[in-house]
């Protein structure tokens, strides 16, 4: 019975899974048998030895079932062999010295014990210590190794004689010539730094795998290799962030910040191209789906246009939570589920890995009517029947519809979406009067029609007709990332 939880069980990481919660137990009752015994010796206060006494008895329960629940955490694998080993010992270290002590304080025990006052000290004293140290370890286990010391101020780091600080990757710096950019140092490596390496790197390396180096990345960890060259789908490191995002599995975990769908889509395109370590993207096949989220790696991207920056009216409504199966149905189809904020219940519904995603399919976004924000059908085998569905999205603020086969007849629904503020059509069979009936649409400001069947013509008598409309016709890097841009929910996010 007891042999089952000596392995890497489930009910053995059910019960390790508490060990966060039990060693605070003995660290608190340690710190309050420490302090009584502190005022009590001075004088300050009048307190009882059998107080001390009880308080000690619990302090070693504490610290002997967090080492049991510490241990069989352990067998997960994933952390630092020797720094474990450290925090283990550490731990037995608090537990055993924390049971002499109770044993020399006890009134059951302490008159057996020769030369029980003189120990009974050094006992707490250790004991007291030992919960420091093993309080640092654990927290370097969990943390890494740098965790207390990772933001020590200047000129302190350089008297403790701490390495300078690294600069740590908070945002993706814009790029001048993204067909000069070499893929894996300028696009990947910056994505993995900014949502991967803080779990898996030199100092915490989370089931066995670095990520802040690519050798290592190709080598993987407990699961194998990280990604198959030339197989995006069949590489864990694309399948894990493509799981639902309560799946333990999922990466980043639950509670980390997302990768977004272009991240997404720029890891899969890379591994597609045999996840090469020095090629540029001019050296490589760039596919009319990877292009936009290129596009907006550049600094064209950060470029002004005449689109507005105020905040949408969509974002201040106050919507329902969704329900969990409703979102579990559409990660079922392949569709991937973002949260456009912490605070809010507007999600991003999008079908950037779904390719096959078509009408039959689209009655899956009937119960999310009032959640779903955004929403990217682009490259999908949607035709003008899925825009009946689509209009029943009351609070649809963005719509991605490239690379589909909608046309001027499949918009004509769209016109009593009051929130809708931007549509792309690239690529469609939409033509003149699709465009003018989107334009008629009071909340639109961008729609993108470059490769349609709209005419200049059309342009330029819409655009006069409607001034504050954006229409882009033409394809060049910094309008195709002021469309990506504006669909991007990671942006959002860092408002």
């Amino acid at each position: 019975m007891i042999y089952p939880l000596l392995q890497a069980s489930g009910w053995a990481l059910f019960i390790g899974r508490f060990h966060p919660v039990l060693v605070h137990l003995p660290i608190g009752f340690l710190l309050v048998a420490a302090l009584l015994e502190i005022g009590r010796r001075t004088g300050k206060i009048n307190v009882s030895e059998s107080a001390v006494s009880f308080v000690l008895f619990w302090s070693a329960v504490g610290a002997t079932f967090a080492c049991i629940a510490g241990y069989l955490l352990s067998l997960g694998g994933g952390y630092d062999e020797e720094l474990l080993g450290d925090h283990m010992w550490q731990g037995i270290g608090v537990a055993v010295f924390a049971w002499i002590a109770w044993l020399l304080k006890s009134d059951w025990t302490a008159w057996r014990i020769p030369f029980g006052p003189k120990i009974y000290l050094p006992a707490l004293g250790l004991a007291t210590l030992l919960t420091f140290t093993a309080g640092h370890d654990g927290g370097s286990l969990t943390h890494g190794e740098d965790y207390l010391t990772q933001y020590t101020p200047e000129p302190f780091r350089s008297l403790a004689g701490i390495p300078p600080a690294k600069e740590q990757t908070t945002e993706i710096k814009p790029i001048a010539n993204v067909e000069q950019a070499v893929v894996y140092k300028d696009i990947v490596q910056p994505i993995l730094e900014q949502r991967c390496v803080q779990c898996h790197n030199e100092s915490k390396k989370k089931g066995d795998l670095r990520m802040d180096e690519l050798a290592l990345l190709v080598k993987g960890g407990e699961g194998g290799p990280a990604f198959v060259a030339g197989k995006s789908a069949e590489s864990d490191m694309i399948k894990r962030c493509l799981l639902p995002e309560s799946d333990d599995d999922h990466m980043p975990p639950k509670g980390k910040p997302q990768l977004s769908t272009e991240q997404i889509a720029l890891l899969s395109w890379w591994i597609d191209q045999g996840a090469p370590a020095d090629k540029k993207v001019s050296e490589l096949k760039v596919s009319d789906q990877v292009k936009p989220a290129l596009a907006s790696l550049g600094t064209g991207s950060s470029s002004s246009g005449s689109t507005k920056s105020s905040k949408s009216a969509v974002l201040s409504l106050k919507v329902p939570a969704a329900n969990e199966k409703d979102i579990e149905a559409l990660r079922k189809a392949g569709l991937i589920v973002n949260s456009l904020a912490q605070d809010q219940n507007l999600i991003e519904v999008s079908a950037v890995n779904a390719p096959n995603f078509d009408d039959k399919q689209m009655a899956l976004l009937a119960p999310l009517s009032e959640q779903i924000a955004w929403l990217k059908l682009g490259d999908t085998k949607i035709t003008d029947a899925a825009l009946k569905e689509i209009a029943k999205l009351k609070n649809l603020n963005k719509l991605h519809l490239e690379h589909t086969a909608v046309t001027d007849a499949g918009l004509a629904n769209l016109k009593n979406l009051a929130y809708l503020e931007y549509i792309n059509l690239v690529d469609t069979k939409v033509g003149d009067p699709g465009l003018k009936d989107v334009a008629s649409m009071k909340g639109l400001k961008s729609v993108y029609v470059w490769q349609s069947a709209v005419t200049d013509s059309a342009v330029s008598q819409v655009s006069k007709q409607h001034p504050d409309l954006l229409i882009v016709s033409g394809f060049n890097e910094a309008t195709v990332a002021q469309f990506l841009q504006a669909g991007d929910s990671t942006a959002q996010k860092k408002q």
